[in-house]
């Protein structure tokens, strides 16, 4: 969280976040005051710091601190290489889902998925949208949620998406997908979304952007590095479509039987058209 804020945060708070990423051994057992001492700021711009990062205050950031310096090392997200085996490309890719599975489930804040889950589920309609890698992901979320009789739609034409919304009302919910959060049609999107009274949910990489200021509730992923080949870009789609699937479990397990139901329905639609001359006329 430190290092993919550290670019955007004021300069105070910069400082402090600097000395934390190269002392974090020592930042665990000091206080407000000397944190800000050692980092030539202020006890202040310590606990401005912490609103910064969404967290609830300085031992909510030691706490996570200690949990950091207690993991096993790694290597961060690797690249394939020129002639690469397959084995090895198999390792790699493995590895980065795993770490980006991981640093997604820390990053995810339980009160905004637990405010989401509460909007999703009561929901008249639901409108997903993403451009690029990240309409693919809208589409997932579009076939989840049908499965489990919700009124769902998935655009990835900002035009369309824009139309649909401007007819929604307070009981809709706008779900805006963007890995960059910088995408001006997810960002228009969304405050088309506000403008007209919906709930407006971000998906976006962890820190702030034009996307998650149009949200009423942020959620994030790992903020993954996209390396030459682009395998960070598989990273991002995983960590978007773990979201996904956690958003959709949750609203499944709050209605449990219903669940169950529709999906033994449409299970059953689907093992009915794999079945030879059926559903065909004579």
């Amino acid at each position: 969280m430190l290092t993919e804020m550290l670019s955007t945060l004021p300069p105070s708070e910069r400082k402090i976040a600097a000395y934390m990423i190269d002392q974090p051994q020592e930042v665990i057992s000091l206080t407000a005051s000397e944190i800000g001492k050692r980092s030539g700021t202020s006890s202040a711009a310590v606990i401005r710091l912490c609103k910064s990062l969404n967290l609830k205050g300085l031992p909510d950031l030691k706490i996570r601190i200690a949990g950091d310096l207690q993991k096993n090392p790694y290597s961060g997200l690797r690249d394939i290489e020129p002639n690469e085996s397959a084995q090895s490309i198999i390792d790699k890719m493995t590895n980065n889902s795993i770490q980006t599975i991981r640093e997604t489930a820390e990053l995810l804040s339980t009160e905004n998925l637990e405010k989401a889950v509460d909007k999703l589920k009561t929901a008249r309609r639901i409108h997903f949208f993403g451009i690029g890698a990240s309409s693919i992901i809208a589409q997932d979320a579009l076939q989840k949620f049908l499965r489990i009789d919700k009124i769902a739609y998935a655009f990835s034409d900002i035009h369309m998406a824009s139309t649909l919304v401007s007819t929604g009302n307070a009981e809709d919910v706008a779900v805006g997908i963007s890995f960059s959060g910088e995408t001006n049609e997810v960002q228009q999107f969304l405050q088309v979304a506000k403008e007209k009274g919906l709930t407006t949910i971000s998906l976006t990489k962890y820190g702030q952007s034009i996307v998650t200021e149009q949200a009423d509730i942020p959620l994030f992923t790992s903020a993954t590095k996209e390396p030459t080949f682009r395998s960070g870009a598989t990273s991002s789609r995983i960590a978007q479509l773990q979201v996904i699937d956690i958003l959709f479990m949750c609203v499944a397990s709050l209605q449990y039987e219903k669940t169950v139901k529709h999906l033994h329905e449409t299970r059953e639609a689907i093992e009915f058209l794999r079945q030879p001359n059926k559903g065909k006329g004579k």
